[in-house]
């Protein structure tokens, strides 16, 4: 049975950082491609980075302030967040990527506010 537990949310201030740490369960962690998706109220569910042997994915919008790393021997995955803006304000979920029958974790939020 596939588990994920996400944490390390909060509230910071614009220009802060954050590190998201999501912990997996359930499924041989090395061997899957992993991944970061947030949701932002009254907005879609959106792709932010994935992670896999063969490199890492970022959208567009968080390029080059965010780095996604994983710990195979923790079965862990981490999104560092750097210069976060009001607009990077959501509640983010891990999830094996692209696997749309896991079941998604109760998310982590994160509020960028001054």
């Amino acid at each position: 049975q596939v588990q994920i537990v996400e944490s390390g949310g909060g509230l910071v201030q614009p220009g802060g950082s954050l590190r998201l740490s999501c912990v997996a369960s359930g499924f041989t962690f090395s061997t899957y491609t992993m991944s970061w998706y947030r949701q932002a109220p009254g907005k879609e569910r959106e792709l932010v980075a994935t992670i896999s042997a063969g490199g890492r994915y970022y959208a567009n919008s968080v390029k080059g302030r965010f780095s996604i790393s994983r710990d195979n021997a923790k079965n862990t995955v981490y999104l560092q967040m750097n210069s976060l803006k009001p607009e990077d304000t959501a509640v983010y979920y891990c999830r094996r990527y692209p696997i749309d029958s896991d079941p998604w974790g109760q998310g982590t939020q994160v509020t960028v506010s001054s």
